[in-house]
């Protein structure tokens, strides 16, 4: 069975390798902590962690040992567990996901804190649960197979798990809230539901940093970071902890399809990190022995850095930013592509072809840059929806691309 023998690595090595209260991690024991903390969620005996599954249930219990261990104190309303409960799954497809009888799906977020004595608090968080066998939500095309999750998002929660374990022994200026949040792939459910019954006063929040797919680092050390014109003292602090010469891709929106939506909604600032799409993205091969741990850790210790440099300043002031959701077209056909959202050069690079789709039947590769589509040109990814959005099933388009530096027509038939 798909990773049996790396959940079982995990179970014995727990014997051997623990992490010490007493005093700070070293950076080798950290790494291992993100291999473990990775394989051991990305388990097949977790059956993808979908929301209201035994799968999801044995994650939290796992997280809140950590977090007790981390010396992290109970914040939920049930010790860690801050259980919450969905009436009315927003697809019906979901229910049969989660294997709800119709009456509802309660998942429970993972809670814990650090309390510094302080009247200001940073939230950390990361969603810990995934698609289960697949369903809604599922690029996978075939029989029902476990989702995995190993960068969406065991990849964010490991990190979550370190930076409470190197927070824990550094001084600063501000509490720590560290949420693991579960119904996030249904909906951001988790989140949602904590913004709306916080076990901490919201108006003591500073701001809020959220990680989800920061597992596969690439050759280029690439990481977007969104959100950074939600408050004015992020984006001078971006560039000055990064030691490690990460090329940083920023947008200013605190809207996007993660948690920390949640959190900007009520107003305050926020930082969502993530490493980029890729063709494993919720299908079954997203794995835990194609994560680079190493890059995790770099990303790990980036926030530890920007942390401090952040910690330096009086409470942060809130922006509202010019949000995509609000602003984005609606349309009614699809390429068939995964964007490549780390992508900072002009038009829209792709970075993965769906089977059976425009753009396969087109002759569209991984890497090619779409340029033009009709008569709009592309410059980037709102570009491209504008101009997505202008067709209808049936339609014909001429789209231009380029691929190794040279400029390609192909027709498209939507």
């Amino acid at each position: 069975m798909k990773n049996q023998k790396n959940y079982y690595y995990i179970l014995a090595s727990a014997l051997f390798f623990t992490f010490s209260c007493n005093q700070a991690p070293t950076d080798a024991e950290l790494l291992e902590g993100l291999k473990t903390d990775v394989t051991y969620l990305a388990a097949d005996e977790l059956a993808g962690r979908a929301i209201g599954t035994a799968g999801e249930e044995k994650a939290a219990e796992y997280l809140a040992t950590e977090f007790k261990k981390a010396g992290l104190d109970p914040k939920g309303t049930e010790g860690y567990f801050q259980p919450f409960t969905v009436s009315k799954p927003t697809n019906p497809h979901e229910e049969a996901v989660i294997g709800t009888d119709g009456e509802g799906v309660t998942g429970r977020n993972v809670v814990g804190f650090i309390d510094n004595k302080s009247e200001n608090t940073i939230v950390i968080g990361a969603h810990f649960d995934h698609l289960g066998m697949g369903g809604q939500g599922s690029l996978h095309r075939g029989d029902s197979a476990i989702h995995n999750g190993a960068d969406d998002n065991a990849s964010g929660t490991a990190a979550l798990l370190a930076l409470a374990k190197i927070l824990k022994f550094e001084k600063h200026n501000s509490n720590f809230l560290f949420i693991a949040f579960s119904g996030e792939e249904n909906g951001l459910w988790g989140s949602n539901y904590f913004v709306k019954n916080p076990t901490i006063d919201l108006e003591t929040v500073n701001y809020m940093i959220n990680m989800d797919m920061v597992g596969r680092l690439n050759e280029e050390k690439t990481l977007a970071i969104n959100g950074v014109g939600t408050s004015p003292s992020f984006v001078p602090a971006l560039d000055m902890v990064n030691a490690d010469s990460l090329k940083l891709v920023t947008s200013e929106s605190g809207v996007g399809p993660s948690d920390h939506t949640s959190f900007y909604l009520q107003d305050l600032p926020v930082l969502h990190l993530f490493t980029g799409q890729h063709e494993d993205y919720h299908k079954p091969s997203d794995d835990s022995d194609l994560i680079n741990y190493d890059g995790l850790m770099l990303v790990v210790k980036y926030i530890d850095r920007l942390i401090d440099q952040l910690d330096q300043e009086p409470k942060l002031a809130f922006t509202k930013t010019k949000d995509s959701s609000g602003d984005s077209p609606r349309f009614t056909v699809s390429l068939g592509v995964v964007p490549d959202y780390l992508f900072d050069g002009q038009g829209m690079r792709i970075d993965g072809v769906s089977e059976d789709k425009p753009a396969q039947a087109a002759g569209l590769q991984k890497g090619d840059i779409i340029v033009q589509l009709g008569d709009s040109t592309i410059v980037d990814m709102m570009s491209y929806m504008r101009a997505l959005s202008a067709f209808a099933k049936g339609d014909e388009a001429t789209l231009v691309y380029q691929r190794d530096g040279s400029k390609t027509e192909a027709k498209v038939k939507f």
